[in-house]
């Protein structure tokens, strides 16, 4: 029995050392990919923004009139009409080098700022559907919900309270086309809301 052991060692040896230059040989190909990704992209040049999906605020949503209006709902639409005068993109799961490759050095201030802009504008929204809940307008709260995961929202409390208001509201039905919707979201949470939504339906 020991000598079995004794004879087992060196080859569990070699297999650990082959493993360990596996794993570092991987790791030192990814840092390197990385480093030529982002020299590559230090020197693309400015490319137009065009063509970049920029998100509106619909006016039904700046305009809205809760039943109840608290201070703190009319703070949060204020800030809303605000932000509206910005531009916004959404550009979630994007890094910095992604868009210095896809639109130029150049261009990575401004871009940050869009998607600045973007992260504010579905804070508030998720912050103004859960107000609007809170104080029983739920159909408001509905289309705050919509419009925010029609912009691709990753913010998982959107998509989780839209499908409670629509078991709610006796539309649980509409529940199918929030999968398809978070289905197309560039998150890693992606997998988990959907889930999650799937469940709700079960």
């Amino acid at each position: 029995m020991n000598f079995i052991i004794f004879a087992s060692f060196p080859i569990i040896c070699l297999i650990f050392s082959y493993a360990l230059r596996s794993t570092k040989r991987k790791e030192q190909d990814i840092d390197r990919e990385f480093w030529d990704r982002e020299q590559k992209a230090n020197f693309t040049r400015k490319k137009p923004l065009d063509g970049l999906n920029y998100i509106t605020i619909p006016e039904e949503l700046l305009t809205m009139k809760p039943a109840l209006m608290t201070e703190e709902l009319a703070g949060c639409l204020n800030d809303l009409k605000d932000l509206s005068g910005s531009q916004i993109v959404n550009l979630t799961g994007y890094t910095n080098t992604d868009l210095k490759l896809e639109y130029g050095t150049a261009n990575i201030t401004i871009l940050s700022d869009f998607d600045f802009h973007y992260t504010n504008l579905v804070t508030l929204l998720q912050k103004l559907a859960e107000m609007l809940h809170d104080n029983l307008d739920d159909e408001l709260a509905v289309k705050v919900l919509e419009f925010a995961v029609s912009t691709g929202t990753d913010v998982s409390k959107s998509y989780y309270l839209l499908a409670q208001l629509y078991q709610q509201m006796g539309t649980p039905e509409k529940i199918e086309h929030l999968i398809t919707q978070a289905q197309g979201i560039n998150s890693l949470l992606k997998d988990t809301i959907v889930e999650n939504l799937r469940a709700a339906c079960r």
